[in-house]
């Protein structure tokens, strides 16, 4: 998502727009300069920009589903990986009078791939294949109307800015080669819902509050809690339910910025044929939400952290309930804890702020550690947690900016879990960019 950069574009552009159309001119003809000004902006009123990542790992453990199982048996077994983890395409265009849209393709894993064929092994019938899995999406697609800087009003595909990585997920915005695990985890990431929002900016303080549809508690699980809820396997979203999210950040500290966000909503019956059984009367499903984020920046040093916590009611209920589903069902068919958890923090040092040369040439070197603790069974309603669920990762390596819209990649990482299990080591490399083009 590159809307965190999106209002600074914005002054920028209106700047050149003004001062391009007021040298052309050393009378004040208003009339004649205002048409010149929209003459001049047309193009420049399109914004085309995105991010990329390209990802390759040797992870030093198993990838067998029953690893969890029966540890033993996988113990001291590796795999490697090559990927595209995420590309996105941004499209902005600013009508003028406070108008605008903003949209964002995303191409997940070098999106996905299908053909048909003729298998002359099998009486020349035509069969389709798979040949790339992967996902392509529109995570955004808003129309807006700004009627000052403190209000804007945005109706349509949305981030929704709940916890640090789904505010912040543009691959400059975390160390490391991959996003933040503990959030990615337990939550939708990127959450993105048809929606309508208020947002704005007033001093110090930035504000969004948004009215979306509730998530689907058929598709929560157990080692990712809620994560899958907010998908739809339909061609709209169901919205039997309704919910609220909200994000406020401060500015007022220099080089600070802390964040508080939260969401609400009913997630049981939000499915294209609820349930109308007595036994199912007065469950809700209500998911709450509350997280903290910050960010620090100065001095040549960047830290980062968060917080999440996050509470299922009749999580026993709705356990039972998914279980019991149809194998054909889009159900994961498993328990689902009443309350999940994350917390991490990651501090990078910028050598290069000791090498003038560097300095100069706008690049940066962070050396960077980081540490996560999160468990997606922390509470259960009935049943016993796995505990294969609860673990921490332990991150360290570097960020190089060669210049300020790539970033080269590289780090060591460790998830930590319970005696029982087999921890997960791995080495991972990658090369990113967040950029406009226009």
């Amino acid at each position: 998502m590159l809307m965190s950069v999106l209002p600074a574009v914005e002054s920028h552009a209106q700047k050149a727009h003004s001062d391009a159309a007021q040298a052309l001119f050393t009378e004040a003809d208003s009339t004649t300069l205002q048409k010149v000004k929209d003459k001049i902006s047309l193009w420049d009123r399109l914004h085309v920009g995105g991010y990329g990542e390209v990802a390759m790992s040797r992870n030093f453990y198993s990838d067998n589903y029953l690893r969890y199982t029966d540890p033993s048996s996988y113990k001291g077994k590796s795999h490697g990986r090559f990927d595209l983890p995420h590309v996105v395409i941004y499209l902005g265009y600013d009508f003028g009078k406070g108008w605008s849209f903003s949209s964002e393709i995303e191409f997940e894993h070098g999106g996905t791939e299908a053909a048909v064929e003729i298998e002359t092994e099998e009486a020349g019938e035509y069969e389709t294949e798979v040949e790339r899995g992967g996902e392509v999406a529109l995570e955004q697609f808003y129309i807006q109307k700004e009627f000052m800087p403190q209000l804007k009003l945005r109706v349509g595909m949305q981030v929704v800015p709940v916890g640090a990585t789904n505010a912040h997920h543009e691959p400059n915005q975390f160390f490391g080669v991959y996003r933040p695990e503990g959030e990615n985890t337990i939550m939708p990431c990127t959450w993105h819902d048809v929606a309508i929002s208020l947002s704005g900016r007033a001093g110090d303080w930035s504000y969004m509050g948004m009215f979306l549809p509730g998530l689907d508690s058929e598709r929560f699980g157990n080692q990712s809690w809620i994560h899958d809820g907010s998908a739809s396997p339909f061609e709209f979203k169901i919205a039997n339910n309704y919910a609220f999210a909200g994000r406020v950040d401060n500015y007022s500290v220099k080089g600070l910025r802390l964040g508080l966000s939260g969401y609400v909503g009913n997630s049981f019956r939000n499915t294209l044929y609820p349930t109308s059984s007595a036994k199912n009367k007065g469950i809700k499903g209500t998911v709450s939400i509350l997280s903290f984020d910050f960010k620090y920046e100065d001095y040549g040093l960047l830290a980062r952290g968060s917080a999440d916590w996050g509470h299922l009611s009749d999580a026993a209920h709705i356990s039972k309930f998914n279980i019991s589903m149809s194998k054909n069902s889009t159900s994961k068919r498993q328990e689902v804890a009443s309350d999940a958890v994350s917390a991490g923090i990651e501090a990078g040092y910028n050598i290069f702020r000791f090498i003038p040369r560097m300095v100069k040439d706008n690049q940066k070197f962070y050396v960077f550690g980081r540490y996560e603790y999160y468990n997606s069974m922390a509470k259960m309603e009935s049943g016993t947690s796995l505990g294969w669920c609860e673990r921490q990762v332990v991150k360290a390596g570097i960020n190089w900016f060669p210049i300020p819209q790539v970033v080269v990649k590289a780090d060591y990482s460790i998830g930590i879990l319970k005696k029982a299990y087999n921890n997960e080591p791995s080495i991972n490399l990658g090369i990113a960019y967040v950029g406009w083009f226009k």
